[in-house]
């Protein structure tokens, strides 16, 4: 097992103090947005080999089978098939879409085929995998995630009273709901000259007054990114509040924007994201309506299930599987052995990471032990711990 030494992702909608905070260290004045705890290229987290520091997919990519057992290998390739992150958010980020397996690999060849570079500011696929993800709230979690249904988006914009919005509303309620919601979020894409300041300007004015509650979301959206077209894409979605604990999981199409708050996020080993606005990145509405899903059901907020001991956050993909331990002092040590690569991260007290060789790492908030497969090991301490595995294997508790 390993001590994780990982990168910090300035961003900058992420939060000043929520990551300083939980680690217990000094805020250095800039944006701490994700930390970012895998094998992702983009930004691997190191481990020690020799007494020096490796990027982890090459210690993967050296060993594959070593490193992730026969399973994982077999079912998704030599690589580490999951993403593990911290997210501070502070404002809010981009609305986005992640495509489906098919979508992706599509997207990936024919830009390739094109001869986009993968770090071409424009590219939208920059891998061939999709990006299921979940996120669990480790304070009070705010979003936006997925569709309100058409009736109550032609209510919201009613409530609004700006005339030009009246045309989106009676398509809302004039044709039926998969349809209706398509067309009215594709216009909104490319909105009319002067809606975007009535939009804002009407939030603004509701914001202050017996709407508050309901509309002071969307009123953040508006103040923190003037004129961008992603705050009508926005009103279209539901508001999502989790508390510390819960659980919100985004499959492929669902649009979403997270607000504010700290949470443990997991995803596939993915960077594959298609924005409509809220963001200075590249937008590309036509593919972006493309991979939208209009008739998707709205995200469940989830709560764990109890499992031989910890506490299981049900995904239904097998490219990551997270779980929980609670953790108390002369409690029983946990054995977390499992044919499949492991991340293991403390987020609230003292961990104790060990294995079947007597080696012992405690760890605090903010610090993670990355585990490969079929290594012994167990939990013990005071504190809470969140495993990251693959859900391709058997797991014991």
């Amino acid at each position: 097992m390993d001590l994780l030494h990982n990168t910090v992702q300035p961003y900058d909608w992420g939060s000043r103090t929520l990551l300083p905070d939980l680690m217990g260290v000094p805020p250095t004045g800039a944006p701490q947005a994700e930390l970012w705890m895998g094998a992702h290229p983009a930004a691997p987290s190191r481990v020690s080999r020799g007494g020096v520091l490796a990027p982890l997919d090459r210690v993967v990519a050296a060993h594959p089978e070593e490193e992730l057992g026969a399973v994982t290998v077999r079912r998704f390739g030599p690589r580490l098939p999951f993403l593990l992150k911290l997210l501070a958010a502070e404002a809010p980020l981009s609305v986005q879409v992640h495509p489906d397996l098919a979508q992706a690999r599509a997207g990936f060849a024919r830009e390739d085929a094109l001869g986009v570079p993968l770090d071409a500011p424009h590219r939208n696929y920059r891998d061939d995998q999709h990006k299921p993800e979940m996120i669990v709230a480790l304070t009070p979690f705010r979003g936006l995630c997925g569709f309100r249904s058409a009736a109550d988006a032609a209510r919201l914009l009613d409530s609004l009273a700006v005339p030009a919005l009246r045309p989106y509303a009676e398509t809302l309620r004039g044709v039926s709901e998969p349809l209706a919601l398509a067309e009215v979020f594709r216009a909104f894409l490319r909105p009319p000259a002067g809606l975007l300041d009535a939009v804002a300007r009407a939030l603004a004015d509701a914001a202050a007054g017996p709407d508050e509650a309901r509309l002071a979301a969307y009123d953040a959206v508006a103040r923190a990114h003037p004129g961008d077209a992603g705050l009508l894409s926005a009103l279209m979605l539901r508001q999502v509040e989790l508390s510390p604990g819960e659980a919100l999981f985004l499959g492929a199409g669902v649009p979403h924007a997270y607000l504010s708050g700290l949470g443990v996020e997991i995803m596939a080993s993915s960077d594959n994201v298609l924005r409509c606005g809220l963001t200075s990145k590249h937008v590309d509405a036509e593919e972006l309506a493309r991979v939208v899903r209009f008739g998707a059901p709205p995200a469940r907020v989830l709560t764990p299930r109890e499992e031989k001991g910890e506490e299981v956050y049900p995904a239904p993909v097998d490219d990551f599987r997270l779980s929980r331990y609670l953790l108390r002092a002369g409690g029983p040590r946990r054995r977390v052995t499992v044919d499949a690569p492991q991340i293991l991260l403390c987020t609230a007290g003292t961990v104790t990471v060990s294995s079947g060789s007597g080696e012992r790492l405690a760890i605090g908030p903010g610090r993670a032990v990355y585990v490969p497969a079929g290594a012994e090991t167990g939990l013990e301490g005071a504190g809470t711990a969140f495993r990251a595995t693959t859900g391709a294997a058997e797991h014991s508790g």
